[in-house]
């Protein structure tokens, strides 16, 4: 009685009327609660399991029972498996109720229900090699053919139907026909295939000027050369609106101006229309080139202004010629294009270069179709930015991967790749003038710059420019033509300018924080104090 009290003296126990043959009734203190029930008496412990009073004194973990967690090596899991794949779930019992010769016939029966393995000298055809790939035969039913009432047995009915001559032949296509397609199948196709079908319109006044030259002229008259070297002249930072254009209903999303002249500009929209307006002569909206039918994301003018490219929601990239409107070329690219670059040099300046939303950077020939010259995939992210470096033998690329990467122009391989841990995404860039730095708009309200070679590629850790709020948003910035300025917009609605060598913030401008961000900036190469903004209003403002 003392032992049995001794047994679990922190437990509840249960009194247990014990009965002797030779002397009379006795209280004796009995262990058996439900708690030392479920304890193990012999045998090691289960390694496996969980022996902590919460959960190993449980007499039920499930309904039906208790359930342990146990280990099983792969190579019995792998041999159950086959076994039950071979002869049913039952499979596994009925093996290990049997001797090797039972075992071995079975596995025979099984094997010979399986095709021939083939004939390891024939390739490809009829009694080609597979191997221990062969399949199991297929149950083969004979076609039999009731012809008289008696076969079928007396009391069933069944309707003999003649099938008349020419039946077969309208279901039957030969080979190689041509099949329309159905009404209105034909009908949806055509209406999709409309969709984002290219037109142009002219919009200004004349289209030509009383010696017949387009818009695409450079004004000589205006009492200044615009063909001066791009940062030959000073530049200074704008202090007040010069003009207002509104081209758009919807937020501006891409601004470029003309090469070298900047005597236009061309923005897309966020509805997909694309327009050209002039800066200095009636100021007036010229020509829309309208194709995209979702938002425009990039814009790229080629080396001579003659021709651009526009990418858009609609995973299309477009070759537009700048004079006439029409569209030369067109390029399906499955997805986003984020941003697209003509190659700025005169041996490839036919070729371009687009970012993709899926990890991709692909190479095009513009005089080509549509089809890829090459594809750089090592990001691991949507492409955000490409800039060429080292007389374009070279380029920049930057991605939602928090990477920088530095890629040989047409070598799919990376030379070098710049991926710190403090690293935000770069979703912005401009080349800065003297060709030795890009800088990046980063994700930390601030602008980054990096060295663009020839042989060292690092960040300048000492120059950063802060002071504006671009988070959340992909901000354009520029720098001026002689590279003492860095502009760049603001999600607050303002224009903010700083000093390139000292990163001092010399002025910030409010272009209209009542309707969001101002997401272009775009700074004239000829007049250079001349910057031109656009956001979600739909105007672009020049400031001067």
């Amino acid at each position: 009685m003392s032992d049995f009290g001794e047994y679990a003296p922190n437990r509840p126990v249960q009194d247990a009327l014990i009965v002797r043959e030779t002397q009379g009734p006795d209280h004796a203190v009995v262990p058996y609660t439900a708690d030392n029930l479920a304890r193990p008496r012999l045998g090691p412990s289960n390694p496996f399991r969980d022996e902590s009073a919460a959960s190993s004194l449980k007499r039920k973990n499930v309904l039906t029972g208790h359930a342990e967690e146990t280990y099983i090596s792969e190579h019995t899991f792998r041999a159950k498996h086959r076994a039950v794949e071979r002869a049913g779930a039952q499979g596994p019992q009925r093996e290990m109720g049997m001797n090797n010769r039972e075992r071995k016939e079975l596995h025979k029966k099984l094997r010979a229900e399986r095709e021939g393995k083939g004939d390891a000298t024939v390739a490809d055809g009829d009694g080609a090699y597979v191997g221990p790939w062969a399949r199991y035969k297929r149950e083969r039913y004979e076609e039999v053919e009731v012809g008289e009432d008696e076969e079928l047995g007396s009391g069933d009915e069944y309707e003999i139907v003649e099938v008349e001559e020419g039946d077969d032949d309208d279901e039957v296509v030969p080979s190689g026909t041509v099949v329309s397609a159905p009404a209105p199948a034909l009908a949806k196709r055509q209406e999709v295939e409309a969709v984002g079908a290219e037109t142009t319109e002219f919009l200004g006044s004349n289209e030509h000027d009383y010696l017949g030259r387009t818009y695409m002229h450079v004004p000589q008259d205006l009492g200044f050369s615009l063909a001066k070297e791009p940062g030959s002249v000073a530049s200074y930072i704008p202090k007040k609106l010069f003009y207002t254009w509104r081209p758009h209903s919807t937020p501006v999303t891409a601004l470029q101006l003309f090469p070298r002249s900047s005597h236009l500009g061309i923005t897309g929209a966020a509805d997909g229309a694309i327009k050209i307006w002039d800066v200095y002569r009636d100021r007036e909206v010229l020509r829309s080139y309208v194709g995209h039918n979702k938002a425009v994301t990039d814009l790229s003018f080629n080396t001579g202004g003659t021709r651009f490219l526009s990418g858009g929601f609609d995973r299309r990239i477009r070759l537009w010629d700048t004079e006439t409107g029409q569209c030369v070329n067109r390029f399906n690219c499955g997805k986003t294009p984020h941003v697209i670059k003509f190659n700025p040099s005169a041996e490839n300046g036919h070729e371009f270069l687009a970012g993709l939303s899926d990890n991709r950077i692909l190479q095009y020939d513009s005089r080509a179709g549509n089809s890829t010259v090459q594809e750089y995939d090592h990001h691991l992210g949507a492409i955000n930015t490409i800039e060429f470096i080292d007389e374009s033998r070279r380029f920049m690329s930057t991605s939602d991967d928090r990477s920088l990467r530095v890629w040989e122009y047409g070598i799919p391989v990376e030379i070098k790749t710049i991926s710190e841990p403090d690293m935000f995404a770069l979703t912005k860039s401009a080349q800065h003038p003297s060709g030795k730095y890009i800088l990046y708009q980063c994700s930390d309200n601030s602008i980054v710059a990096y060295s663009a070679g020839p042989d060292k590629f690092r960040q300048h850790r000492s120059k950063a420019w802060r002071g504006h709020n671009t988070a959340g948003s992909a901000i354009g910035l520029t720098c001026s033509p002689d590279g003492k300025f860095v502009a760049s917009g603001d999600t607050q609605g303002s224009v903010v300018f700083w000093d390139f060598k000292s990163c001092k913030l010399y002025s910030k401008i409010s272009v209209d924080a009542a309707n969001g961000a101002v997401n272009c900036v775009a700074w004239s190469e000829q007049e250079t104090s001349k910057v031109f903004t656009a956001g979600a209003k739909g105007e672009v403002k020049m400031w001067d």
